[in-house]
């Protein structure tokens, strides 16, 4: 099922002729969420801002690599490009869940002001995985699910939670909660088998996975604003010719604009649906959310600490914005 393309046969000639090439590009989420609905209009528009010259091809939901195989499936070779949630990678390089620090900054427009804080540090720490960033998009805020109602941590305690990364497991066990790993797209079986019986993420996961089958109540908390984000082979990138990478480069820009506001335009409206199919969204409050503010206080402060200078770069770039 996974295609090898001739990008192996390119790098060892140092040829380019990944021009031309049938680009295959694996995304880890349903074919209708609207990362991946934006992975489509990118490679429309690469294919007309190239000349066709690079015809990709989109793979949602894990079809072609599951989520927690295609950044290196991209690395080695396998495939040239793809899509990824960039903290899912924070345990290879600490410095990729700058995205997941609680609290910090939690309205889509401080979303992309520490965005551009951090994008440099995090293109360099990228390059040196032989990888190359076109564009980023976030999801709406993370708030929490469960299948009850959940006033504090005395609330939690032992619940089986899908954690997706580093930050989201910290959450769980700071929590009393046990973090099972589980990929998007393996998360309405484990609901309905019951591995999992919460989790934290955006209204757009449950609205696609239709959690209401399996849980009652969402809790708002907008803790941070995680990001997906379109990566290239370095090799195949360094290849290309400069009219090829300028046209990838402005599909890339164009996309990533139009992904942050239809991220924006429907965070509102997923709560809606939740609702509509009978589950109750409020927003977090009370000793629950004294309990997750302390929690991330820390969190961040952990992060700081192990990312360094780089993260303390990061954040005081961030702040003089």
């Amino acid at each position: 099922m996974k295609s090898v393309s001739t990008l192996t046969l390119m790098l060892a000639l140092g040829a380019t002729s990944a021009l031309a090439e049938k680009w295959d590009m694996p995304t880890a989420y349903a074919a209708t969420n609207f990362h991946s609905e934006m992975a489509v209009v990118f490679a429309d528009k690469v294919r007309d801002y190239t000349g066709g010259d690079v015809d990709i091809t989109v793979h949602p939901g894990g079809s072609l690599y599951g989520g927690a195989e295609i950044k290196r499936a991209i690395q080695t070779g396998q495939v040239p490009i793809g899509e990824r949630f960039m903290s899912a990678h924070a345990n290879e390089a600490p410095v990729l869940g700058w995205d997941n620090l609680p609290f910090v900054a939690t309205t889509y427009e401080a979303n992309e002001a520490l965005w551009q804080a951090a994008k440099p540090t995090v293109n360099d720490a990228l390059a040196e995985q032989n990888l190359v960033t076109l564009y980023s998009c976030p999801w709406p805020g993370q708030g929490f699910y469960f299948k009850k109602e959940v006033g504090s941590s005395e609330d939690t305690q032992g619940i089986k939670f899908r954690s997706y990364n580093t930050a989201t497991a910290t959450f769980a066990e700071e929590l009393g909660m046990i973090p099972v790993q589980i990929e998007a797209a393996e998360l309405s079986q484990a609901l309905a088998t019951g591995v999992a019986e919460s989790f934290i993420s955006s209204g757009s996961t449950g609205y696609d996975r239709k959690v209401w089958e399996h849980l009652t109540h969402y809790y708002k908390v907008n803790a941070w604003l995680p990001r997906n984000y379109v990566m290239v082979n370095k090799g195949v990138w360094d290849g290309l010719s400069d009219d090829a990478k300028a046209g990838l480069q402005k599909a890339a820009d164009e996309t990533g604009a139009a992904c942050l506001a239809k991220s924006e335009e429907l965070a509102n409206w997923y709560f809606e649906q939740l609702e509509a199919n009978g589950m109750s969204v409020e927003d977090a409050k009370g000793a629950f959310k004294e309990e997750l503010e302390t929690i991330g206080a820390k969190m961040t402060a952990d992060w700081i600490e192990t990312v360094g200078a780089d993260g303390q770069a990061i954040l005081d770039a961030y702040q003089a914005k």
